[in-house]
């Protein structure tokens, strides 16, 4: 309490104290990246960072000109539009730490806009593959994020709020959405929370949208995210709002419901059968994933009378070398599984690919003939890791694995009756999940068939009319096809 005291004090100097060099040197002193370049012929002082700028804008606005400038015309100079005046200490000093040029002549103080460090060029996202549509993806920057979303919407009616979040690194927060689309009761809630965070730093949207969670225990992600510019561009017009921060290529999207993270963009680029055919896969996948390991388990330790005569014999033949019983042979394979899992996401793509499969082949068949396992339960687990990979949203595919593995357990010590409860309890914890305080099951809780038609299945573009109703956008009704 005490340090934020200090700091809220030696703020409010900053902000009553007037720019000067020695007072901005000081504040920066043992920052060895900062470049102080001097005029004494005109007695001016060029302060900047300088892998912050654009060196080709810095030396074209601000250090071509003083190098041919006369002391008489420096007047006239600084009252070109590139030449702003600093306000106070801490307006100046803020301003170099975002990449402007600081420039002082005598007692005055300017700040010039070069901002322009470097940054990876606009690639594919490598999380949010497409097979037809766009391929481009956000990057760290945000003026490059900005610039994508509005080279799609052409509208004045797009409104961009800037945020700074964190006491140390004043993180920029970027809000969007569309005017007279928007329900502004759900953007001035985000802009609230978003204010009230206080922390030291924020570093990627996926950190900020843990800090205005509704319900931050909860393992279910509750906002959406993406990478994809044309998915951010669907939310915007969808009535929702958008949200990101600098330097993180994630953005997302609010208010979300569970639904939402079962969408592609290839479903609305393919022909609306084909769309609707793939997003009913991803719902039957989401089941296999939780609940096909879970079922083995359950069947194998009480239920034997669910398994045909025929599969009961080569169960039984699979099952006579395994010393364990089957909630342990589950867990271990699960538990290997994520293993492989992890280790091929962490390491370079092609040594990552073959951990994932020749490993994958060669500890199943390993442990098969060492008896660790049966040949069903290498199957059960594979086809759950196989149909956790159909989820498009990784957040949501993590976790999706997490809840296997309690049910599991459940199955383990219950049987049939553990993955019912635990079924119930995952749907009972489902309703009572909001995201901005709407629901997050919407359009099944409360119920509004109108919007299953773009939930469940994908229906052709003349039927989808209006706007999902849970953001309660304030125009309902989409544009009319001309027949």
């Amino acid at each position: 309490m005490a340090n934020r005291k200090g700091s809220i004090e030696r703020s409010a100097e900053e902000t009553n104290a007037k720019p000067s060099l020695a007072h901005t040197l000081r504040e920066l002193e043992d920052c060895m990246d900062l470049v102080h370049r001097t005029f004494p012929e005109i007695h001016t002082h060029v302060l900047y960072f300088g892998h912050l700028v654009n060196l080709q804008q810095l030396n074209g606005d601000v250090i071509s000109p003083l190098l041919h400038v006369r002391m008489e015309e420096l007047p006239l100079l600084f009252r070109q539009s590139q030449f702003v005046p600093a306000a106070d200490a801490k307006e100046l000093i803020t301003g170099i730490l975002d990449g402007k040029a600081a420039i002082f002549h005598h007692d005055l103080a300017y700040l010039a806009d070069v901002y322009g460090p470097e940054a990876r060029s606009i690639q594919s996202s490598e999380t949010e593959s497409v097979i037809i549509g766009p391929h481009e993806a956000f990057t760290e920057q945000a003026s490059s994020t900005l610039s994508m979303i509005r080279k799609r919407v052409k509208s004045s009616h797009l409104k961009v709020i800037q945020l700074s979040v964190g006491e140390v690194t004043k993180t920029n927060v970027y809000i969007l959405y569309i005017k007279d689309i928007v329900n502004m009761s759900y953007v001035r809630e985000l802009i609230d929370r978003i204010k009230k965070i206080e922390v030291d730093a924020v570093y990627d949207t996926n950190m900020l949208i843990q800090y205005i969670d509704d319900h931050p225990n909860s393992i279910f992600p509750q906002y959406l995210t993406t990478e994809r510019p044309d998915s951010a561009v669907s939310k915007l017009v969808g009535g929702r709002m958008i949200g990101f921060t600098e330097g993180s290529p994630s953005v997302f999207s609010a208010p979300s419901s569970l639904f939402e993270f079962f969408s592609s963009s290839d479903d609305y680029y393919q022909r609306w059968a084909l769309g609707t055919a793939t997003r009913l896969l991803r719902f039957i996948a989401f089941v296999i994933t939780i609940l096909f390991t879970a079922l083995y388990v359950s069947i194998t330790t009480f239920h034997y009378e669910m398994i045909p005569e025929n599969l009961l014999i080569t169960l039984a033949e699979s099952r006579s070398k395994v010393p364990f019983p089957p909630v342990y042979e589950a867990l271990l394979m699960e538990a290997t599984i994520e293993l492989l899992r992890e280790a091929g996401a962490r390491l370079p793509n092609k040594i990552g690919q073959t951990i994932g499969i020749v490993g994958g082949i060669v500890i199943g068949q390993a442990a098969v003939q060492a008896g660790l396992t049966s040949n069903i339960l290498i199957i059960a687990v594979a086809s759950s890791a196989i149909a956790s990979f159909v989820v498009p949203s990784y957040v949501m595919s993590a976790s999706v694995r997490l809840i296997r593995f309690g049910l599991i357990l459940l199955a383990g010590f219950w049987g049939n009756f553990g993955i019912t409860a635990g079924v119930a309890w995952i749907v009972v914890h489902l309703s009572g999940l909001t995201c901005l305080g709407a629901s997050y099951l919407n359009p099944v809780a409360p119920a509004r068939f109108i919007d299953w038609l773009d939930v469940f299945i994908r229906a052709p573009f003349g039927l989808l009319k209006e706007r999902p109703t849970q953001a309660e956008p304030a125009n309902m009704r989409k544009t009319k096809m001309r027949k």
